[in-house]
């Protein structure tokens, strides 16, 4: 198929191998179109945080700055080697965590803006870390995607809710990213149930509900204060988290009814990531306002 990458499997059976289903070409296109046309936040406009938002939302910024490209900003599990001898898979991992330190520079210049310093360790990430090692790499990505849905769900609030210019572009450029991220897992999944004759069951999509609620409430846990001092809510949180993770599922089981397994995906990936990105954008001040970036059309 023209403007495609599929391939027959020529590979043991221990290799990790989804792209053999995989568009591969689309998503790097994705990737690389994703990569231009990116407007830099305005970090010299008036800032009116102060106070318990300032402080709070300083310490939540730089954790997070230390998660997105501060640490390893790649796969570490021990066997990681499964996916990564794959060079199909490698390129769009080397591309998807090229995003990753992308956001960890945003998240740095928003530091500076708040007048903090990174930092170097945090307990949280030392845990995940060492889970996503010593687990290994299925454990690691199933993990990884946990928290591009839960990360997601904190940048909406935090576009919806920081009354600051500078902190809604950049929430807008990473929720775009995210988004992306999200549906490129979405693929992965879809494409290695096919590989491997499964379908998403009730028991998984339970244990995966089970996994966004605990996933979202350590990330609750460090950033809880930062958004209820800007005028969010537990409930609203979890809401989102739980709305999210649905339209994932629903997503999944749909791509599991596609006949040919060989087909491209039956919603473009532009497509998938903008209604990501858009989920609540309705209440959003930063969508209300005109903000027309690319993820949101």
């Amino acid at each position: 198929m023209h403007g495609a990458s599929y391939r027959h499997n020529s590979k043991p059976a221990c290799t990790y191998q989804p792209s053999n289903i995989m568009n591969i070409n689309r998503w790097v296109k994705h990737f690389e179109i994703n990569g231009s046309n990116r407007r830099e936040p305005d970090w010299g406009a008036p800032m009116d945080l102060k106070g318990r938002a300032l402080t709070n939302l300083r310490k939540s910024i730089q954790q997070f700055q230390l998660g997105d490209g501060g640490g390893p900003a790649y796969l570490i599990a021990w066997n990681r080697g499964t996916v990564l001898a794959d060079p199909d898979m490698k390129r769009l991992v080397d591309l998807w965590f090229k995003e990753e330190r992308e956001h960890s520079r945003l998240l740095g210049e928003m530091l500076k803006r708040l007048g903090g310093d990174p930092i170097k360790s945090h307990w949280s990430f030392a845990l995940f870390c060492g889970l996503r090692k010593f687990l290994g790499v299925r454990f690691e990505l199933h993990a990884l995607l946990g928290t591009e849905i839960v990360s997601h769900v904190y940048y909406k609030m935090l576009r919806r809710h920081g009354a600051d210019p500078a902190l809604q572009q950049m929430c807008q450029l990473i929720i775009r990213d995210e988004a992306g991220h999200i549906a490129f897992h979405l693929d992965r999944l879809a494409a290695e149930n096919m590989q491997h004759g499964r379908q998403p069951g009730g028991l998984w999509a339970g244990l995966f509900r089970l996994r966004a609620i605990l996933a979202g409430t350590v990330l609750w846990v460090n950033h809880r204060g930062a958004l209820l001092a800007m005028g969010a809510n537990d409930a609203e949180f979890y809401q989102w988290i739980r709305r999210d993770t649905n339209a994932f599922i629903r997503s999944l089981r749909r791509r599991a009814n596609v006949e040919n397994p060989h087909a491209p995906s039956p919603r473009s990936v532009e497509i998938i990531a903008n209604r990501l990105a858009l989920v609540g954008a309705r209440e959003d001040p930063a969508v209300r306002k005109g903000d027309r970036s690319p993820a949101n059309g």
